[in-house]
């Protein structure tokens, strides 16, 4: 797998493609593969447009994208050892690329949430623990207001009151913002054109072994088939 990413007029060449138009000045992120199967999960059962990408391929997509400055728009193109297959493959091939982005999204969204609801928790916890140890460490001091000890009794209770409201801080200071930007990358990547280049082939039947072999209507009809098969067998 080889990608580039590269300023494009056109997208595509002058080679045979199927797709997305490639808008003018946009930022083409380039994956070569043999077959569009080796983009996806293998281990994956879910159906075409909800399969999860092969992590190698979403790690470069998303590591290239991450690379490139966010006012900047993206496209990818996938280079296809092989000649065009089904009408709509392009079609279905951004479809799947683009519900797994959206799924990311809602995902790193998702943690977003659930890691502000543990920081307000944090922070309730901290700011109690906080005024309890300042509380009290005003209490000893001064009931041995004529000892040293208390004195440090209240340093150490105030320093650790002060403590328990690290993991807080870290929350709202630090570890919110890399999850949004990971949301927002993974918007842009779901709105991004895709287009599918073909290369030279050496089968014109390669299609035939590769993702999708079935269009999304064929897939239904697949699926409903065998259990008129079976209600044959019953009345046999």
């Amino acid at each position: 797998m080889q990608a580039n990413p590269a300023v494009t007029s056109s997208g595509v060449g002058d080679k045979t493609s199927a797709g997305d138009p490639v808008p003018a000045n946009c930022v083409v992120i380039e994956v070569h593969v043999g077959e569009l199967k080796q983009l996806f999960n293998s281990i994956d059962p879910s159906p075409f447009r909800n399969k999860d990408l092969d992590p190698k391929a979403e790690d470069f997509i998303v590591d290239w994208a991450k690379d490139l400055p966010r006012e900047v728009e993206l496209a990818l193109v996938v280079d296809l050892d092989r000649e065009a297959g089904l009408p709509d493959e392009a079609a279905i091939l951004r479809d799947a690329i683009h519900e797994f982005f959206r799924q990311r999204a809602e995902t790193h969204r998702r943690r977003l949430r659930e890691l502000f609801r543990r920081g307000r928790t944090s922070l309730l916890i901290g700011l109690t623990v906080l005024a309890a140890a300042i509380a009290l460490g005003d209490f000893l001091a001064t009931l041995m207001k004529d000892s040293r000890i208390g004195e440090i009794l209240r340093e150490s209770l105030t320093i650790g009151g002060w403590v328990s409201m690290w993991r807080p801080l870290e929350v709202f200071l630090y570890d919110w913002w890399p999850i949004r930007n990971e949301a927002r990358l993974s918007d842009r990547l779901a709105a991004m054109p895709v287009r599918i280049r073909y290369l030279n082939g050496k089968s014109r039947s390669a299609w035939k072994a590769d993702w999708p072999v079935v269009t999304t209507s064929g897939e239904r009809s697949k699926i409903e088939r065998p259990p008129d098969t079976l209600n044959q067998a019953t009345q046999k």
